[in-house]
């Protein structure tokens, strides 16, 4: 079943505030919080994240019912990518050192901004060069 595509560019919204404070203030706690929700949405779709929740229940009631619609996979796969990239930043958050967190911090806000501002999803992307690899190596 297709998602409301304005769910996930939502959640990227938030997700760059999220991670943009995470990069000025380098607390772990909140970039912990930021790898939970990328982990729940890894784990079962968008919808399933808390940014997902808050779409669906404080914002698309006010804002109307779905116009354009996109499938869910590349976005959970999005989830997962970012879900890694936060792990690595708070091993070096927690642990250290230091530049390796703040370097994978910058590279899933960058990605995050991307979607938030412009609407281009690069886990998106990324998920479907993978399947056409996947489906020319068959």
């Amino acid at each position: 079943m297709d998602i409301d595509a304005r769910g996930p560019r939502f959640g990227a919204v938030l997700t760059t505030v999220v991670l943009a404070v995470v990069l000025i203030t380098g607390s772990f706690w909140l970039l912990a919080w930021q790898t939970l929700a990328f982990a729940l949405g890894a784990a079962g779709g968008v919808g399933r994240s808390p940014y997902g929740w808050l779409f669906r229940t404080a914002v698309r009631p006010r804002i109307g019912p779905a116009t354009e619609f996109e499938a869910p996979l590349p976005p959970r796969f999005a989830q997962a990518v970012g879900l890694v990239f936060a792990g690595v930043g708070l091993v070096g958050f927690g642990p250290g050192p230091t530049w390796l967190g703040l370097t994978a911090t910058g590279l899933a806000l960058a990605a995050a901004f991307l979607n938030a501002a412009f609407g281009y999803c690069l886990g998106c992307e990324m998920y479907l060069l993978a399947r056409r690899v996947a489906v020319r190596a068959q």
